[in-house]
């Protein structure tokens, strides 16, 4: 493995991964017209699933005196436990965590809510003089987070049915042309097979007659001011090892149990708590195993 600048304690690492420093601290323009600025002056543990985040935020919140703030899509949701990874009651006793267990899963919860629930929730720990460490790998809370953001319209499911439905006809690559012709700067910036992206610049542009690019231009590769992001970093084969062990270890704790309680509790998950990859796998595994997880919409 190629060793990685380390700019946090050492003895938070082993001779198992490595932890990067991602950003510098360089100011951020902030724009006049942000919803939500970015937030400087935090820290941030990012990774990719199954790397580690939990283990290594919970020593350095106890190392800083800080409390953690779920940088998670998905632990928002209460009941989604096993299927998440969530952090486990004990874990949660031994530092307190923000924006855990939020709304039940049958409820949408968007980037809107995420940004205001963080804002409010960092507030609430520095009055307390106590720093505030972001732990998750949900790479858009991340950067609107660090960048800031201008909320977009809600989403417009009806129009992402249309969609989706025109795409069995006409093909993703009709789909990338199109937004070429309202949008090229995201049409340019986004990969032509990024359906869930493509859509929403659409959809943007059809509910404001703007691009989305206009809107996002506070994401561009701008570092962050007075923050200290890191993310946990892997050897490919040895983080596909861990993401395999987690999938057995999820199953061995009742991953279709689970699935099978909330079902019986919900009629049917929301579109967002749906895209958990937990519970893509249960649903996907329990046919396979001939068990029964999920019904209408799952």
């Amino acid at each position: 493995m190629s060793s990685l600048d380390v700019t946090i304690a050492p003895s938070l690492l082993n001779d198992q991964f490595a932890l990067k420093r991602m950003t510098s601290d360089s100011e951020i323009p902030a724009s006049a017209d942000m919803s939500y600025p970015p937030l400087r002056g935090c820290w941030y543990l990012a990774g990719p699933t199954a790397s580690g985040k939990t283990g290594v935020g919970l020593e350095l919140a106890e190392r800083i005196d800080g409390e953690i703030i779920s940088l998670d899509s998905m632990a928002v949701y209460r009941g989604m436990d096993v299927g998440t990874a969530k952090p486990t009651p004990d874990e949660q006793r031994r530092v307190r965590h923000h924006l855990v267990d939020v709304v039940p899963p049958d409820q949408e919860y968007s980037l809107s809510h995420f940004m205001a629930a963080a804002h409010e929730a960092v507030r609430d720990i520095t009055n307390r003089n106590r720093p505030a460490i972001f732990v998750g790998g949900t790479p858009l809370y991340l950067k609107s987070l660090l960048r800031g953001v201008v909320p977009g319209p809600p989403a417009d499911w009806d129009f992402r049915q249309r969609i989706e439905d025109e795409l069995e006809e006409v093909g993703i690559e009709a789909l990338h042309e199109r937004l070429q012709q309202v949008d090229p700067l995201a049409a340019a910036k986004l990969h032509p097979n990024d359906k869930r992206r493509i859509i929403r610049a659409l959809e943007v542009y059809k509910a404001t007659g703007k691009p989305i690019s206009h809107e996002q231009v506070h994401f561009d590769d701008t570092p962050a001011g007075g923050s200290h992001v890191f993310v946990l970093s892997w050897p490919r084969e040895e983080l596909h090892a861990r993401i395999e062990t987690r999938v057995e270890a999820m199953f061995s704790n009742g991953l279709v149990e689970e699935v099978r309680r909330l079902l019986a509790k919900h009629e049917q998950f929301s579109r967002t708590a749906i895209q958990a990859v937990g519970y893509q796998v249960g649903r996907a595994s329990g046919r396979e195993r001939g068990e029964v997880v999920g019904g209408a919409g799952t």
